[in-house]
């Protein structure tokens, strides 16, 4: 969500610390700060409500603040509205202590009142400055940095991420974290914090992950690692695999385009590894026969658009697993009292696998003895290392906040999980199964033919873009991917938009449709297209405005009724969601376009919930 970055080295922190944060601009933020420490002028802190690009303007370009240690932030605002004051690093009331955070710190309002009756006067509405204060109010009992971090660590609860640094120790500062994500950067001249390795990819690619509890102290030449006991930790070290470039524009106008063209070649890398001698393999989640029949139930879990991928995987692993499924929201998952037990397969499917809800619905899923299998894209990430089996995605950084390749590698990754299960369970037969392999292996190609032409495309924005609500209806899988499609809509172009199953028309939405409004048909599901151009023409009977997606099998039919009609490739009807889904990310993108808005930093959106 918010994004941190610290330096120590020995050269200005505050240039370092501004192009860190703006590398992580596209995580979503009102407000940015940065904290610098000198020999000559101390503690320096400097933050504005607004865009990085002020806060850039206040500093001149951080030539204002002095020093060779410091942290900075960019904040989306929890407790108290976005300021100024309220924006971070916050400082301690003697102005000693400077300290960023991410997450939540649920017992602050205990702590607060608390350390007002101690005297300790507050600026911000925030919790974050409740733990500054405990900080300072600790460090003055015990005189030691370190030790006075483990003691707040040991009193506050709720979930952080924290960069630390104090006018009493010039070289170092300190980390710490638990449920939200922080790197450590290894460079040369210097050492790092991160929350998003994005933010200082520019200078090294040798990082570790900290784990829950973990405390780092972070100076020029070396990173000293503790748990919370304060005993020495050894970190593993992991070697970033993608060069900055990745991470950058290269000439495109916005990175969620640039991310949709970048989907074939993502899909590409997710699948070919995985297909060997004509046989789905996954290395790095094995399972014997005798352990796949012993499975009862399987539940996908997620948020988002992630849970999107979950709905398209229900209708294709009942059909082809005949295993129950529930797609669980994340969120709901582990207040429901789950009937999860060791004849469960629990799917956790987390793009950033720092979201907050999902982790804590994984660790309530292996609390009930449930086996665990998390789809993610970031290696080392929180989720990737507690689950007890992980496949990655391997769609490379994903930066604007709207998803897109990671969704489709994803869904793909899903259908090759579902087909090594389908073969263990012998629920696949042959045919069936080596039509569906084939036919993955050539969806990257299918998904260019669809990229080459996007001009209708634009057209149909440029019709539909002025409308104030949009209605996405669909059958079975149609319906699993209208909902991505209306979720991508309303996420960048701020249109009111929701997804239904069309036989659900008649009882209570169709009363919603008027003259003139939108709807977006799909009718790629070949089972039941006869059916979905039955609703098409339900809605067109009450003035409803009709942009089709079919396949090019349907496209003659369908053009018959709708208002404008765009068609993609056939290809298997299990698959058919991953090239459907590439025009719904194209429309969302040019209706986006052309109503003016900022299209990879949606307002109020961020790329990782690490709150609840």
């Amino acid at each position: 969500m918010c994004g941190i970055i610290g330096f120590a080295g020995r050269e200005e922190a505050a240039p370092i610390l501004l192009e860190g944060l703006a590398r992580m601009e596209y995580r979503g933020y009102d407000s940015a700060g940065i904290a610098v420490r000198s020999e000559e002028r101390g503690l320096q802190v400097k933050k504005t409500k607004g865009r990085l690009q002020a806060l850039f303007d206040l500093t001149h370009g951080g030539a204002d603040l002095e020093g060779p240690l410091g942290i900075g932030h960019t904040r989306w605002a929890t407790h108290g509205e976005p300021n100024d004051i309220n924006a971070h690093p916050h400082i301690s009331e003697k102005g000693n202590i400077a300290l960023v955070h991410n997450g939540i710190i649920e017992n602050y309002l205990e702590i607060k009142e608390h350390l007002i009756r101690q005297g300790v006067h507050f600026t911000s509405d925030t919790d974050t400055e409740v733990v500054a204060q405990l900080l300072e109010f600790h460090y003055n009992e015990c005189h030691s940095m370190l030790e006075a971090v483990g003691r707040v660590l040991r009193r506050i609860e709720g979930s952080y991420a924290f960069g630390i640094i104090c006018s009493d120790y010039p070289n170092a500062l300190i980390a710490a974290r638990k449920d939200s994500p922080l790197i450590l950067g290894y460079g040369k001249g210097g050492n790092f914090i991160a929350s998003d390795v994005t933010a200082i990819i520019k200078y090294t690619r040798d990082v570790a992950y900290m784990d829950d509890g973990e405390i780092a102290v972070v100076t020029a030449d070396h990173i000293d690692v503790f748990d919370a006991e304060l005993t020495p930790v050894e970190k593993q070290h992991s070697l970033v695999d993608w060069d900055v470039s990745a991470a950058e524009k290269g000439g495109y106008a916005h990175f969620m385009y640039k991310e949709i063209l970048e989907q074939p070649e993502a899909v590409r890398k997710t699948i070919s590894p995985r297909i060997r001698e004509g046989r789905v393999v996954l290395d790095e989640f094995s399972m014997t026969a005798e352990e796949a029949q012993s499975i009862s139930r399987i539940f996908i879990i997620a948020c988002g658009s992630s849970y999107h991928v979950g709905m398209v995987s229900k209708y294709n692993w009942e059909r082809l697993l005949r295993r129950p499924v529930e797609v669980c929201l994340a969120s709901e998952f582990r207040y429901s009292d789950p009937l999860v037990d060791e004849h469960s397969l629990v799917i956790v499917i987390s793009q950033s696998g720092e979201t907050l809800d999902t982790m804590a619905a994984m660790r309530e899923a292996k609390r009930l003895r449930g086996r665990t299998l998390a789809i993610v894209n970031v290696v080392g990430s929180s989720i990737a290392r507690e689950a007890d089996h992980v496949l990655y995605t391997w769609a490379g950084p994903e930066i604007a906040v709207a998803t897109t390749k990671a969704y489709s590698t994803q869904l793909v990754l899903m259908d090759l999980v579902g087909l090594y299960l389908g073969d263990l369970l012998g629920t696949v037969d042959r045919a069936e199964y080596d039509a569906i392999l084939s036919e993955l292996q050539a969806l990257p190609e299918k998904m260019r033919a669809v990229l080459a032409d996007i001009t209708p495309i634009q057209y149909f924005a440029s019709r539909y873009f002025n409308h104030d609500s949009i209605f996405f209806i669909g059958r079975n899988l149609d319906y699993a991917m209208g909902l991505e499609g209306s979720l991508k809509l309303k996420e960048i172009s701020y249109i009111h938009s929701e997804a239904y199953a069309s036989g659900e028309l008649k009882h209570g939405t169709i009363s919603l449709i008027e003259p003139g409004t939108l709807v977006v048909a799909l009718g790629t599901y070949g089972p039941l297209f006869d059916k979905a151009m039955s609703n098409v023409v339900e809605v067109k009977a009450r003035g409803a405005e009709v942009l089709a997606v079919t396949t090019e099998t349907f496209r003659e039919r369908m053009e018959k009724t709708a208002d404008a009609t765009v068609a993609v490739p056939d290809t298997h009807p299990v698959l058919q969601p991953s090239l459907g889904v590439v025009p719904l990310q194209l429309f969302a993108y040019y209706v986006a376009l052309q109503r003016g808005c900022d299209i990879d930093k949606p307002r109020n959106l961020a790329k990782s919930v690490t709150v609840e």
